[in-house]
């Protein structure tokens, strides 16, 4: 494919660079009003872009938009972030963080890891959340009624207790990370030999629900280890080993409208109907990059499910710019494989293409969203589950986690048939769990979609008009400036 236009990348760029070992971090509250700009110029070196999108999610905060180039052996990265509310960071220990955290081998090795709490309370290091002393159960299965309260009970019944994790469906498939701990007397006694029985008990349990002979699964109890892989990235992993994108549809291919600058791609974002995630990949032969666009509905950890999707899949994101028009967002990446190659024959574009749908729906939001807190106890997740089975509802995500003694989950909900949930149920249930000291609220609106304010848009000049069509990657340079007023908002 002949590509007309890109972004200028300098043909000498000084390689004396790689000499700069010490990251720039700097945390900008001048130059915007509605937002903080996190710049980021370092040495790159592999995975360090995921690791920054990871970071900054970890810490609570909303990516609104984003610019990011890499080429050269430098990495010079710019965030537009808020708090969860919509507002501005201003603890200045921030930037320190972030730079030892992105940079762990310049950190001390006498003195503990750098530890940070966040706008909504949660302390995180480097790596997020610490489960090191925690045993890990896996899963990857088919999706059935009542799947997570079968596996609960089974480690309820062998002296373990939940402590934190997630699970995920998509595509008639489940995956599972859950962390746990021994109870009561039991305490220290997890060790090899018991993690295979709650293995063999979970696959037993398993494949006791199985209803397809040789459906396939995985279940994996793994010992306590520090420098887990991050439990979000963990659980991409998983679904996609699975083969959870495998049955979808090749994916629509972007309307070329939303990846214009000005008017006309804010008129072309209004007149979307629809919100599907699309997805279209060329190659750009003259400067040897795959060009992904995609677009898609906006919502938190977009950035991060597709850098995730594009990382595990052995792509390197050299450019990007990253924002939104109203509910859509837009993403464009220039791309290369780790061994040099671009997206070259149409098998591996419809692969990747739907390995990158895949990774941004199996987050969406469906069903009743229920936030649920309670005293943190054992058996805890097993009663609640065994509660949304008896009154006829299944999960289609759970996130669960700790906060000093208490215990908060949040749950997508459905009926057993995948219908919606009726008020009644919801009321059903509500007075049920009371009754083991469960407190359950129906969220009304995702939480980390803070308002975002409007920004003056800049009407085109006649000549802008008559100008052939530019991508958002093309302008990334000679047009930042505009991009900022043009460009809207993402909720990563």
């Amino acid at each position: 494919m002949k590509y007309v236009s890109g972004p200028y990348f300098e043909p000498d760029f000084d390689p004396v660079l790689d000499r700069f070992g010490t990251p720039g971090v700097v945390v900008d509250n001048e130059t915007r009003e509605d937002c903080t700009l996190v710049k980021v110029d370092s040495v790159n070196r592999d995975g360090v872009l995921l690791e920054m999108v990871q970071l900054l999610t970890d810490l609570d905060l909303v990516i609104s938009k984003s610019y990011i180039s890499s080429d050269g052996g430098w990495l010079m990265d710019v965030f537009h972030v808020t708090d969860q509310i919509g507002c501005k960071l201003t603890d200045p220990s921030l930037p320190g963080f972030i730079q030892q955290a992105l940079l762990p081998f310049q950190r001390s090795g006498s003195g503990p890891s750098p530890k940070f709490t966040t706008c909504l309370g949660n302390v995180v290091g480097p790596g997020g959340p610490d489960v090191s002393d925690c045993a890990s159960l896996e899963f990857t299965v088919h999706d059935r009624p009542g799947l997570l309260s079968s596996i609960t009970q089974v480690l309820v019944d062998q002296g373990c207790h939940v402590a934190s994790g997630q699970a995920w469906t998509h595509s008639g498939r489940a995956a599972g990370v859950l962390y746990v701990t021994a109870t009561g007397a039991d305490s220290a006694a997890l060790h090899p030999s018991r993690w295979a029985r709650i293995e063999r008990l979970v696959n037993a349990v398993v494949d006791a629900r199985e209803n397809m002979s040789g459906e396939r699964r995985w279940v994996c109890m793994s010992a306590p280890v520090r420098g887990r892989v991050h439990t979000e990235r963990r659980m991409h992993q998983l679904m996609h080993d699975d083969g959870d994108y495998e049955s979808s549809p090749a994916p629509t291919p972007v309307d070329e409208e939303h990846f214009c600058m000005g008017d006309r791609a804010a008129t072309a974002a209004r007149s979307a109907h629809r919100t599907e995630t699309r997805v279209t990949i060329d190659n750009w032969e003259e400067k040897g990059y795959a060009i992904v666009k995609m677009t898609s509905r906006d919502r938190p950890k977009l950035l991060f499910d597709t850098v995730c999707a594009l990382t595990d899949m052995h792509y390197v994101v050299f450019h990007a710019t990253v924002g939104a028009q109203g509910p859509l967002a837009i993403q464009e990446y220039y791309i290369r494989h780790k061994d040099g190659r671009t997206v070259d024959s149409y098998a591996e574009r419809q692969k990747v293409s739907r390995c990158l749908v895949a990774a941004v729906e199996r987050r969406a939001s469906h069903g009743v969203r229920v936030e649920v807190r309670a005293a943190d106890r054992s058996g805890l997740l097993s009663d609640f589950t065994r509660a949304l089975r008896e009154h006829g509802l299944s999960l289609l995500r759970v996130e669960i986690k700790r906060q000093k003694e208490e215990a908060i989950g949040t749950f997508f909900l459905v009926t057993d048939t995948g219908g919606e949930v009726r008020p009644e149920a919801l009321r059903a249930v509500r007075t049920r769990v009371a009754e083991m000291g469960i407190s359950l609220d129906v969220a009304k609106e995702a939480f980390g979609w803070p308002p975002v304010r409007k920004t003056r848009a800049l009407a085109p000049s006649p000549a802008d008009q008559e100008r052939p069509r530019y991508s958002l990657g093309s302008l990334l340079w000679s047009h930042l400036g505009k991009l900022s007023n043009n460009f809207g908002y993402i909720r990563s």
